[in-house]
């Protein structure tokens, strides 16, 4: 089995990647890892070089720059990439404010992955997926893809619409301010103590039921009285009535699907990967087990340290339940719906628990308040046409502009001239838009 990483984000996650697949997996594998700069390049090879030696598994690391080299027969590829996130986002948010003290612009267009800022940043996605795609067909055209790259539901759609067999992992509903485990500890008990359905599309999940798991008590009417007396939040509350259902995860992700909230402003400096002072400690305890050896007491705790700041995606965990046909119950995987929710079209990028059978997908069949589902549907349209614009298709790009609710309100012929400007501002990273429409 050969897997290959592809990404700036993948440093962060190579902790966890490699603990999922030798001591959790405890798979062997030829791991093929990207990367251009070649003092990082024996950081993470000694790195990952320790970690395998500790594991006792016949298993290979191999820290490269040739892209061809490392999607080279690959079984599946993880991208976790972005381009220039954090620089690219403050451009789109200067080019979106007003220009005089009087005129607010579309700043609160100014979002990561819906909205104006969406778009912009789905095209400039497009451009890095796309060329992936371009490579993996004459290298691995095979491959199975696990794709972190933002927004997912719309670059799970480019690899997709490339060919590939691809799944997505986001920002998981689980853990936050408004996930999984702070809902359940509003009830004084666990995630582990509770069973919950949790469906909609990638950033836009609801919860749909939560019930005790060793009684089957119904738990949700209780967090339904919270949300209605506002005590997880407005905009819960708001959605829970426009909707039928609670919004599960960080609300913010919520909202930039939507049109503008009065009492809700979008970040205006969105964390894109690792800060700088968290990447000096990451090679710091990374150098640490390169060095020492996981053996060694420095190397161990060099290594839980590395394990504790982990992001909760898992993206080798899903993978290997996917290449070896494992029974695996996986939550918020962005996939294809394929009926999983009747509601929605079958070609609609969903996210809900994937349950996996000698690895095959068991549907749940859930149905989802109507509201609900006319808004997901809504909003799903809107991805499949941004990422057929991502491709160079400006007929995709209009329609795109012209139905997407989050710009409910404005005046969408502005917009688009508004848009145009921004792909010119962005094309020395846009070439699919830049040229006869």
């Amino acid at each position: 089995m050969k897997i290959a990483l592809i990404g700036q984000d993948i440093p962060t996650l190579l902790p966890t990647l490699l603990t999922d697949l030798l001591f959790v997996g405890k798979q062997s594998a030829d791991i093929a890892l990207e990367e251009k700069n070649s003092a990082m390049q024996d950081v993470l090879q000694r790195y990952g070089d320790a970690i395998i030696r500790h594991s006792g598994i016949a298993a290979t690391l191999n820290v490269v720059s040739r892209r061809s080299e490392v999607l080279s027969g690959a079984d599946c590829v993880i991208y976790a990439g972005d381009c220039m996130a954090a620089s690219r986002f403050k451009m789109d948010r200067e080019a979106l404010s007003g220009v005089e003290e009087d005129d607010p612009g579309l700043t609160e267009q100014a979002r990561v992955n819906g909205g104006i800022g969406g778009l912009l940043h789905t095209l400039r996605q497009g451009e890095m997926v796309l060329d992936l795609c371009e490579s993996m067909r004459d290298n691995c055209p095979c491959a199975l893809v696990i794709n972190l790259g933002q927004p997912v539901a719309r670059t799970t759609l480019m690899f997709r619409n490339a060919g590939f067999r691809c799944y997505g992992l986001g920002r998981t509903p689980l853990r936050g301010a408004n996930g999984l485990d702070s809902l359940t500890k509003k009830l004084n008990c666990k995630p582990d103590d509770v069973k919950a359905a949790i469906a909609g599309l990638p950033g836009f999940s609801f919860l749909l039921s939560l019930s005790d798991a060793k009684t089957g008590d119904d738990l949700l009417p209780i967090l339904t009285d919270m949300a209605e007396e506002e005590q997880l939040g407005r905009l819960t509350r708001r959605w829970l009535d426009w909707y039928g259902a609670i919004a599960i995860g960080d609300v913010t992700d919520h909202a930039e699907w939507l049109p503008a909230q009065d009492d809700f402003i979008p970040d205006d400096d969105p964390e894109f990967g690792e800060s700088v002072e968290r990447r000096k400690e990451r090679i710091l305890y990374m150098n640490t087990v390169g060095d020492k050896g996981a053996e060694d007491t420095e190397g161990k705790m060099a290594q839980l340290l590395l394990l504790s700041k982990a992001v909760p995606i898992r993206p080798m965990q899903l993978a290997l339940a996917l290449l070896r046909g494992d029974d695996a119950d996986i939550p918020a995987v962005t996939r294809q719906n394929n009926g999983e929710l009747p509601q929605l079209a079958k070609s609609a990028m969903i996210e809900t628990e994937l349950s996996l059978r000698g690895g095959k997908i068991i549907p749940h069949g859930m149905m989802l308040p109507a509201p609900l589902a006319e808004i997901c549907g809504e909003i799903d349209e809107t991805n499949q046409l941004a990422a057929q614009a991502a491709a160079g298709d400006w007929s995709a790009l209009r329609e795109c502009i012209e139905i997407d609710p989050a710009l409910a309100g404005l005046d969408r012929l502005y917009v688009q001239d508004v848009v145009e400007k921004m792909i010119e501002m962005h094309s020395d990273v846009i070439s699919r838009l830049n040229g006869d429409e």
